[in-house]
């Protein structure tokens, strides 16, 4: 298992457009081997002492932290999906301006450790 992870600042009046390019993003995803996709809304993200979401992306007045992560089977499958992801001529869907501002986007890949579930 290995998981891409995102944090990013999104406009409070572009959440429905960033909902609806995620969704649209999905089956592009998926289709290059994610096994899910996951796109989360601020609702409980308090001031830290020392960092925190908001300042990791320079969060601007009426803007919102989305914290989002697509499940892959393994690293291989995620590093292999991304150049064909890029070329894949669904993507040309996603036309600029983006609902987000992706130089703040932070992103990374992570190695699960522990995996839990109901």
């Amino acid at each position: 298992m290995y998981v891409q992870g995102f944090v990013l600042p999104v406009p409070e009046g572009k959440k429905e457009e960033y909902r609806a390019i995620a969704e649209a993003f999905w089956p592009i995803v998926r289709d290059h081997g994610a096994l899910g996709q996951f796109e989360c809304w601020e609702a409980d993200v308090k001031d830290g002492t020392q960092t925190d979401f908001r300042r990791a992306v320079n969060l601007a007045e009426g803007e919102k932290v989305v914290f989002s992560w697509v499940l892959w089977p393994d690293r291989a499958t995620a590093d292999a999906s991304h150049d064909k992801m890029m070329t894949d001529e669904r993507m040309a869907a996603f036309t600029e301006p983006m609902p987000f501002d992706g130089k703040r986007m932070i992103v990374g890949g992570f190695d699960p450790i522990l995996w839990q579930d109901a």
